[in-house]
């Protein structure tokens, strides 16, 4: 994999029952869709790119579950995967993203203007804040299956588009294989490197292949704005900075997205985009916006309250240690970011973190003076 689908003809040498895996231990969204029935249907199908029922299932198979969160335990190869393979994607796709139909349509709103406060959030409680996203450019192959060539060819094109914007956004771009050591450090120490992925869901998934080659990293000056290149996606777009000020970082991250997208058509390639998945990427939970807003924020009583897993679901916010998705929390701070992705516009998912932590806060100083949050809980969103 990926590749050379003679592969594929062979096992139909075997039964679809012989080839079915063995899901019995599974807990995550393709096991729960997969029957063996869609997949005597589907095994012999693929995408004109050659990508197959099991190249898209294989990391779900290679991985059962996770102990915090329901993986989803499938990827696309490229954007005909959602196509070809709907009868399996679009119920994982519904499970998933809260009951989002196959014939819903999704919005998309970058206009920062739309949204409500977000300039206010207590600096004394929120440590930073970020707003990322993904973006895939329309005739690759997305990373678990596009080839040397066509991953060299997307970073050549991201250089060239990202090289020419300036004011605020003039910046620059290190290729993994050609960083110092001294520059590989001071982008860890900015949180901004990814290094060679040793997630078992990510290298199940054939992302990892050919590692470091054609990968890379390129933000502004003031290393507020970064775009990581061929990662998980194709494009990784986040803007970041310390403090509360989340209008800001809103703000900076929808001209900055706008203005990339525009560099992009200018040299003949539009990003994957349809109405009813929105923004199209590499794992069907980052559908939709693909947009991850979210804090470093001080919640020490907070968190220890037995209601602030409910208080979280009711605000369709999630939490994350700091160091990302497997991590626990330190000292009381957590990332605290939006739970979904796909039915609600950008400017409404920002929205939720901003309302979301204001509350949170507002509990953390009632719990600091010893008082009762009870009349603060939320209704569900």
């Amino acid at each position: 994999m990926p590749f050379g689908n003679t592969h594929n003809l062979l096992k139909m040498n075997y039964s679809a029952e012989q080839e079915y895996p063995d899901l019995t231990k599974h807990n995550n969204h393709m096991a729960k869709v997969l029957t063996p029935e869609m997949y005597a249907a589907l095994r012999d199908k693929q995408t004109p790119s050659g990508f197959t029922l099991d190249d898209v299932i294989q990391t779900g198979v290679d991985n059962p579950g996770h102990p915090f969160i329901m993986t989803v335990g499938c990827v696309a190869g490229d954007e005909e995967t959602y196509d070809v393979f709907k009868d399996l994607l679009d119920p994982v796709i519904e499970d998933r993203h809260g009951g989002y139909k196959p014939t819903d349509k999704h919005k998309t709103d970058l206009n920062p203007e739309n949204l409500q406060g977000g300039d206010d959030l207590d600096p004394n409680y929120v440590l930073s804040s970020r707003v990322r996203t993904g973006r895939s450019i329309r005739g690759f192959c997305l990373p678990p299956h596009c080839s040397r060539g066509e991953r060299r060819a997307i970073e050549n094109l991201s250089i060239e588009s990202l090289n020419v914007l300036d004011g605020e956004f003039k910046g620059k771009y290190y290729a993994l294989k050609n960083m110092t050591e001294e520059e590989q450090q001071q982008l860890i120490d900015d949180h901004f490197l990814f290094d060679k992925p040793v997630s078992p869901l990510l290298l199940a998934s054939g992302m990892a292949r050919d590692w470091p080659d054609a990968r890379g990293i390129w933000h502004n000056d003031d290393k507020t704005f970064l775009v990581w290149v061929n990662e998980e996606d194709h494009l990784r777009v986040i803007s970041m900075q310390k403090g509360g000020n989340m209008r800001e970082v809103f703000t900076r991250f929808c001209t900055g997205l706008t203005k990339i997208e525009a560099l992009f058509k200018e040299r003949g390639h539009e990003f994957m985009w349809n109405e009813h998945l929105g923004y199209v990427l590499t794992c069907p939970s980052n559908l939709g916006t693909g947009l991850r807003g979210g804090v470093h924020v001080k919640l020490p009583n907070v968190s220890k309250h037995e209601k602030f897993g409910e208080i979280l679901k009711r605000l369709r916010l999630q939490k994350r240690g700091t160091g990302g998705v497997d991590t626990a929390a330190v000292g009381g701070v957590f990332d605290i970011s939006n739970a979904d992705r796909l039915g609600f516009s950008e400017v409404e998912l920002v929205q939720m973190v901003v309302d979301g932590v204001k509350l949170l806060i507002e509990m953390e100083k009632r719990l600091e003076a010893g008082e009762s949050i009870d009349d603060l809980m939320p209704d569900q969103k």
